[in-house]
């Protein structure tokens, strides 16, 4: 019997602030910070949705703003965390 990891994962909410590296993010999935610069949650997602036009166009957006200098060391998006799990739950059904 195996393990199943949940396709997001809010890891604030899970993992202890001790576990806060990148050592804990399981094989197939990435880190992303969502939110503004002043309330930025950290969700763990499968890296198979960065080939989804939907997260891409995402992407695409928090480039314009960020660029590739991420302030919180990982990916950062510029957006509100309930637009964020809108989106991830839609890819989660498709």
């Amino acid at each position: 019997m195996g393990f199943r990891f949940p396709k997001v994962v809010i890891t604030k909410q899970l993992i202890p602030k001790s576990f806060s590296s990148t050592a804990e993010v399981p094989k197939g999935y990435l880190a992303v910070y969502v939110g503004d610069e002043s309330n930025m949650n950290r969700f763990v997602i499968p890296v198979s949705y960065l080939n989804k036009p939907l997260f891409q166009e995402l992407l695409s957006q928090a480039e314009e703003e960020f660029g590739f200098d991420h302030p919180m060391g990982a990916l950062t998006i510029p957006c509100k965390e309930d637009a964020f799990v809108d989106l991830i739950s839609r890819l989660n059904s498709s």
